[in-house]
């Protein structure tokens, strides 16, 4: 079964009319959802130019403002077709909708669980310079028709078109369902609630699951708006649970987790969907939002909760720090193979030395960077200005201005003697200089905090000071004795 659907492609205004077109052909374009290109083609053009000719053949008839072109999508069921049919459907589908009237490109994304195609094409007929025009009805008249026969021969499923959706102008919500797989959804909507609602004790409870589910939720309380809404992952708008029956309301929901548990399932109103007997996936508890929060304090004030007790782990906290000092000072001691207090002060002082030359080493990287700032600058400005000078070249003269301060800039870049690719590695290259400085300025730091909490806890003990005060005298002396530089 594939799903069509059909979109506009507007204009940005008379700077560049054409950036949603070019947008959109580049993005289904991507090699990551296309096999590497491989499920890429083009009709009535080349796939490597066609925003190029599209532009082309609108100003060859003058039409290159208002409506740019037209994206139809054709989604097919998960499991159901493999990348090459689904393919080959696209393909088909554009050769006879659009015959030799249109450029188009059109390629297939298999980089979802639910393989889909895109074809984007001209807004305006090299042929004739006509512009496509849709009308009401379309999709059921012409387009959904030619989907529906090319997935029978393929031995793929269809979808029904009744005489009402393909009358012009009538029956438009429903024709809205079909194109945005509303009535895909819904299924799975009501088996995703019926099956948290048999796990779930409370409305909150109910609500977390859903969220865990990957559901987002809309006036989960009266307080935030009128009607429930939820939305799954993949669907483009909130869904009204109301609209799914009487059973789906938000009162009705609430009645049935009171009501309803596994061992009840079989009494549940026939109108509700079939739940299968299995075995129930307990989910993980979400995070409390900022109403649950209030809920809850709430109960617990008015005695309907208690509160647990709190964890001993308290009693320990100051043990715990004082391990984790130990533990830190004796990975420091063995590190720099310490066995004496002068050892200590001796690592102090060259880690105080080393600091010094790192400050150094650091200002000299700084300095290195800010010399090639201009560069730097030069080359981000040339990027910025990259997507008006291709504009200009493909003939857009409105870019001039932009052109010609791109070419300025380089040329002085290339005068400097460097390239963009060139800059864009010295900006690298000092980018992680700097970031390995700062981790030795760091690791340095973090040493000598741990000597100096040593001697100072040294320090604390008579004995220890009076040694580390005469050590300190001798060391004073031997300092006045050495000649001056």
């Amino acid at each position: 079964m594939a799903i069509s659907k059909i979109l506009y492609i507007g204009d940005c205004g008379a700077g560049y009319a054409g950036k949603h077109l070019k947008q959109a052909l580049d993005y289904i374009m991507e090699p990551y959802k296309t096999g590497g290109g491989e499920w890429v083609a083009a009709l009535n053009c080349q796939k490597e130019s066609a925003y190029q000719q599209m532009r082309q053949t609108k100003e060859v008839f003058g039409k290159t403002d208002q409506r740019q072109g037209y994206h139809l999508i054709i989604s097919f069921v998960e499991g159901e077709v493999g990348t090459q049919t689904a393919f080959e459907i696209v393909d088909r589908f554009a050769k006879e909708y659009l015959g030799r009237d249109y450029e188009a490109l059109y390629a297939v994304h298999d980089n979802t669980e639910h393989i889909h195609g895109h074809i984007i094409f001209n807004s305006v007929s090299f042929r004739n310079g006509i512009k496509y025009r849709y009308k009401k009805g379309d999709w059921a008249k012409k387009i959904q028709p030619i989907s529906n026969r090319l997935c029978e021969e393929y031995g793929l499923s269809t979808i029904e078109i009744s005489e009402d959706m393909a009358q012009s102008g009538k029956n438009y919500h429903e024709w809205n369902d079909f194109r945005e797989d509303n009535f895909v959804w819904s299924d799975m909507i009501k088996r995703d609630i019926d099956a948290c609602i048999l796990q779930s004790s409370t409305y909150e409870s109910f609500m977390a699951m859903l969220s865990d589910m990957g559901y987002k939720i809309k006036n989960a309380y009266r307080s935030e708006g009128k009607y429930l809404a939820i939305k799954p992952m993949g669907m483009t708008r909130y869904r009204r649970c109301k609209n799914l029956g009487e059973n789906y309301t938000e009162e009705r929901i609430r009645e049935r987790i009171l009501s309803e548990d596994l061992s009840k399932y079989h009494a549940i109103s026939k109108e509700m969907p079939l739940i299968v007997p299995c075995r129930v996936k307990k989910y993980r508890r979400a995070k409390l939002s900022g109403i649950q929060k209030k809920y809850f304090a709430r109960l617990y004030r008015i005695g309907q909760l208690k509160k647990r007790a709190y964890s001993q782990a308290w009693k320990y906290r100051d043990d715990i720090r004082r391990m984790e000092k130990l533990q830190e000072d004796y990975l420091f001691l063995n590190r720099h193979e310490i066995n004496t207090m002068e050892g200590i002060a001796a690592v102090a002082e060259n880690l105080l030395d080393k600091r010094k030359e790192i400050s150094q080493e650091k200002s000299r990287v700084y300095k290195e960077r800010a010399r090639l700032k201009a560069l730097f600058d030069m080359a981000e400005e040339i990027k910025g200005l990259q997507e008006c000078e291709n504009c200009y070249k493909r003939g857009e003269k409105l870019f001039e201005a932009e052109h010609d301060r791109w070419q300025e800039l380089s040329d002085k870049l290339e005068k400097e003697g460097y390239s963009l690719e060139s800059v864009d590695s010295l900006k690298v290259y000092y980018r992680n200089e700097v970031a390995w400085v700062r981790e030795k300025e760091k690791a340095v730091a973090r040493e000598e905090r741990i000597a100096k909490r040593i001697l100072r806890e040294f320090l604390c003990d008579s004995e220890g000071k009076g040694q580390y005060k005469a050590r300190e005298e001798v060391r004073n002396q031997e300092r006045n004795r050495q000649p001056l530089r």
